[in-house]
């Protein structure tokens, strides 16, 4: 008897396109308002509560209002697209209750968009195509098919000159096979959504002739296989923060309604899993995972198909699969929104998980403060099982499978897998030597699989793409992509994808468009509290597991933050290590007590009463640390002081040695004067100062008394005239 998987899914597929007709939205006005913790915290509610009053006095029957998960462009939030059946989408930025007003009388009944709301600035409305042409290694950058320039040269000059086409170069589409590297290029041409599979100089000139002045599309060079980031570049394709990203893990995220079953379907959702139970061999499955060259995204970078190999081989048959949600690193949200903003994916990604190592249960452990991330996920499950893709007998292949959440309590070693396991268990969340590993004895002592969420939302995609697909986006020894939570001192912060082997230049400046302010960048701390900070000087430093500790830091989960010259690189380090000695479970001697002695020592040499000997005794108990901790939290918590230590001493020893804080950010090294060249009397400094502790008349000199100074910097920050100084 033939396994059923495959048929039975077809039906489903079948079943989620009729129910999508019947919404009869195809052909409609849709405006689309951003779902997600970011976006809520931002206004997003009530800007879709706007909307949907709108619509209801309009008593228009042709504008769909819909929710979806969130873009990842934080700062921009909450973002609104908006699109007209035969136009581009158009993004509107930091929308609120007035904002909703203006695009739905403008935009929406009047035609007219809301430019000074658009997103990045991106829409103009003289264009009628924007042609996305891919710049990944394997085709826009070679040297003898250059689309951009080959699409300049025959597009007729006109066009280009009124705006009427628009080139745009995005990041790779994932569509070249191995072998046919540099052979072919692809083009996007919006907003008719069609992918062209262009090798040479008459491709262009005839998709010109025909699509681009007549309209008609070239079926012959026409690419029927969806790229993966094709259903985002057709919505975002238009923005520079989204179009050089590479979207794997977060392919549905701004595209999709996360708490709909039947569009995630429709983007070929759990198709991979109906390829997986119609193949019936957990073994084709690993070894697709490891052709892939798939490592874990939780940071540790193991190869996750050598973990689920050693899972299948032991022989206890109960195993266990838990996804670790647990995101603890400060400001890292990549779990958070991946979980809110495509849930299926990742349920996906563990059912396959558990089929491949044997596994009948699996586990969420999510920490308590992510509600909404918990709500989705709940939600994902229960729909999950009345469709027959979770429980028994799932599609019909005999194949049972179910999964559990389990809340965290934000403790940050419960990242690491055995403090987890006990966690689970109801133990206190503490660590334990290994061996013997959890893929060997882990969830009340059974082989148990553990992996993070975007390790998990990836595994659909390379199951549905294929292994070959997926190792070239990446690097060498990493395949695919990695998520980055972008911060710091950065134009456009938010969450950033890209193929392994980008350079953390291109991150910053070409996606996060560069340092703010006309500031010099310091440095890009990657890793978040068991990183480094990589220096200017490594910018050009390729992303990847093993090219980043060349450099003294990690990948980690995918925090990035960047440091520009107004940041104090010891203050940093005492931040992390800060941390770090907050979150030690106390467990083993090294971590409780070495992190307590490395945060003395930091806050001396930060407080101005460091001492040369301080800087010996850091090192060396850093060093210490490192070697002799019980788990990966001790282990890694020194890694901010012997990276900076390494990269950045000079700032160290100015701290020591001179008693000055050349990013003029510790207190107390620093002190306030007024220059009396400059002050006019104004009287605004000594109205703001706390203390108060300076003195002077209106329209004289005034002055600060330095013992009564509490270096809070309020004159600085308000004076008008650049009288105070900070020195």
């Amino acid at each position: 008897m033939s396994n059923p998987g495959l048929a039975t899914y077809t039906g489903l597929a079948k079943k989620a396109e009729s129910i999508l007709d019947d919404r009869r939205e195809s052909g409609k006005i849709r405006i689309q308002v951003g779902s997600a913790t970011c976006e809520h915290a931002a206004g997003s509610n009530a800007v879709y509560e706007e909307f949907r009053r709108h619509i209801e006095a309009s008593g228009r029957d042709d504008i769909i209002l819909r929710r979806t998960g969130c873009t990842g462009r934080c700062s921009r939030e909450p973002i609104v697209g908006v699109m007209v059946p035969g136009h581009l989408p158009v993004k509107y930025q930091l929308v609120d209750h007035d904002t909703a007003h203006d695009i739905f009388t403008s935009h929406i009944l009047g035609g007219k968009p809301v430019t000074e709301k658009i997103l990045d600035g991106s829409a103009d409305e003289s264009v009628q195509y924007e042609i996305m042409l891919c710049s990944g290694e394997r085709c826009g950058r070679n040297k003898h098919l250059n689309l951009t320039k080959l699409f300049e040269k025959n597009l007729p000059k006109t066009a280009l000159e009124l705006g009427q086409v628009r080139l745009v170069s995005a990041n790779c589409f994932g569509l070249c096979p191995s072998g046919g590297k540099g052979s072919a290029g692809h083009a996007l041409i919006r907003p008719d959504n069609v992918l062209y599979h262009i090798e040479n100089e008459n491709d262009i000139r005839e998709i010109i002739d025909n699509h681009i002045l007549k309209g008609n599309v070239v079926e012959r060079l026409r690419k029927h296989t969806e790229a993966i980031s094709q259903r985002f570049f057709d919505m975002y394709g238009d923005v520079a923060f989204f179009n050089k990203q590479s979207r794997t893990a977060l392919r549905n995220a701004g595209v999709i309604n996360p708490e709909d079953i039947y569009e995630y379907i429709h983007y070929n959702g759990f198709e991979a899993l109906a390829r997986v139970l119609e193949k019936g061999d957990p073994q084709w499955v690993i070894e697709k995972i490891t052709a892939s060259k798939l490592r874990g995204r939780g940071g540790g970078g193991y190869p996750t198909g050598m973990k689920w190999a050693n899972a299948r081989k032991t022989t206890e048959e109960t195993r266990y699969i838990i996804c670790n949600a647990d995101e603890g690193d400060p400001g890292a949200f990549m779990d958070r929104s991946m979980l809110e903003s495509d849930p299926f994916s990742i349920v996906e990604g563990m059912i396959i998980g558990g089929y491949a190592i044997g596994a009948s249960h699996g586990f969420f452990y999510i920490r308590a403060e992510y509600p909404l991330a918990i709500k989705r996920i709940e939600h994902a499950i229960d729909e999950c099982r009345k469709l027959g893709l979770l429980g028994d007998n799932i599609l019909g292949t005999g194949f049972s499978f179910d999964l559990e959440i389990r809340l965290g309590a934000g403790a940050f070693v419960c990242g690491e897998e055995t403090a987890l396991i006990h966690s689970i268990e109801g133990l206190r969340g503490q660590p334990r030597i290994r061996p013997p590993y959890p893929s060997q004895s882990g969830l009340w002592g059974k082989p148990t699989v553990i992996n993070n969420v975007e390790t998990f939302a990836n595994v659909p995609a390379v199951l549905l793409y294929g292994s070959e697909w997926f190792r070239n986006i990446g690097t060498e020894k990493s395949g695919g992509t990695k998520v980055f939570a972008l911060a710091g001192k950065v134009n456009h912060t938010g969450l950033v994808e890209v193929p392994m082997g980008t350079t953390l230049r291109e991150v910053v400046f070409d996606i996060g468009g560069g340092v703010p302010n006309g500031k010099k960048l310091k440095a890009v701390q990657t890793g978040g509290p068991a990183g480094g900070c990589i220096p200017e000087k490594f910018l050009d430093t390729e992303v990847d597991f093993d090219t980043l500790a060349q450099v003294d830091s990690i990948m980690g989960s995918g925090g990035m933050i960047i440091l520009d010259e107004d940041d104090c690189i010891v203050d940093i380090a005492r931040f992390f290590i800060a941390f770090s000695q907050d979150e030690s479970c106390g467990k083993c001697t090294p971590c409780r007590e070495g992190t307590k002695r490395m945060l003395e020592i930091l806050e001396r040499i930060t407080g101005g009463t460091g001492t040369p000997a301080d800087l010996v005794k850091l090192e060396r108990l850093a060093t210490l640390v490192k070697k002799s901790s019980l788990c990966g939290l001790g282990r890694a918590a020194p890694n901010p002081v012997l990276s900076t230590l390494k990269q950045f001493r000079a700032e160290y020893e100015a701290h020591v040695f001179d008693k000055k804080c050349p990013a003029k950010k510790c207190s107390a090294l620093i002190k306030y004067e007024i220059d009396p060249n400059k002050c006019v009397g104004c009287t605004l400094c000594a109205k703001n100062c706390p203390v108060p502790c300076i003195s002077g008349v209106r329209r004289e000199l005034h002055v600060i008394d330095q013992a009564k100074c509490i270096k809070c910097g309020r004159c600085f920050e308000v004076c008008r005239f650049d009288a105070v100084q900070r020195l």
